[in-house]
């Protein structure tokens, strides 16, 4: 039988639909099953300690600096402020959700039986690298959804000043909702899973990340301990799912 053949019959046995599925059980599986050998992971007492340090500097910057910066950028040059309302557009999830999410889709539907091996290792390695991409970004940025909605945290200038300890817990509101910054952490995971791929976009893709939480900072949309505490939980949840793959 000719290679053209082989080639026909193997599409006839698995059809579009079947090896889309099943391209999409092999990457779920290849995620979940244990390494091969035991990677270099975060260890539980430095992560404490991290912690530990972040609650105190975020405790001290609510205490000492959120409100005053508050007032201070209120009555910024309005320049800065459509400046900064543009650029805080790019923080948003979606921006890297959206075409990851659609890229891992194509590579399901092109990876076809029909393929040489080598082409489907390639798509493969593709494959996972996106989806860590996708998965560092999309887990810290819906614990955060989560999170800001059950601390309650009020924005600046709620009530009738920048008053940085007024809070209404378990409520799904965007006006109680400023702690931690749901674009800084976006920002600062997409800074550290890029910069683990690419060690050379370190420093544009931390650039990005700063310019995404003074954003919020200046348009007065989050405290500035509301970015530091959305930077923190991004960077930390990418490193723990570079573990995890």
């Amino acid at each position: 039988m000719s290679a053209t053949g082989k080639v026909a019959n193997v599409e006839r046995a698995t059809s579009w639909p079947r090896w889309v599925g099943a391209n999409f059980a092999g990457v779920v599986a290849a995620i979940a099953r244990p390494p091969r050998a035991e990677p270099k992971r975060i260890g539980h007492l430095r992560l404490l300690a991290t912690a530990l340090i972040a609650l105190l500097a975020i405790a001290a910057v609510m205490v000492f600096a959120d409100a005053a910066i508050a007032e201070a950028v209120k009555g910024g040059p309005s320049w800065v402020h459509a400046m900064f309302n543009f650029l805080t557009d790019f923080g948003k999830s979606g921006w890297f959700l959206w075409p990851l999410g659609a890229f891992l889709v194509a590579i399901a539907a092109l990876a076809s039986p029909a393929l040489a091996p080598v082409q489907r290792l390639v798509l493969a390695a593709v494959a996972v690298r996106a989806g860590f991409l996708f998965t560092a970004i999309a887990v810290p940025s819906l614990f955060v959804t989560v999170l800001k909605r059950v601390i309650g945290r009020a924005r600046p200038f709620v009530g009738e000043q920048a008053d940085p300890f007024l809070y209404m817990q378990f409520v799904w509101r965007a006006n109680y909702a400023s702690m931690p910054s749901g674009h800084a952490t976006t920002a600062f995971a997409a800074a550290v899973a890029f910069a683990i791929l690419w060690p050379r976009l370190r420093l544009p893709m931390l650039a990005y990340a700063l310019v995404i939480a003074v954003s919020r900072v200046v348009l007065d949309a989050h405290f500035l301990s509301d970015v530091i505490a959305g930077a923190i939980v991004g960077a930390v949840g990418a490193l723990l799912v570079r573990d995890w793959f």
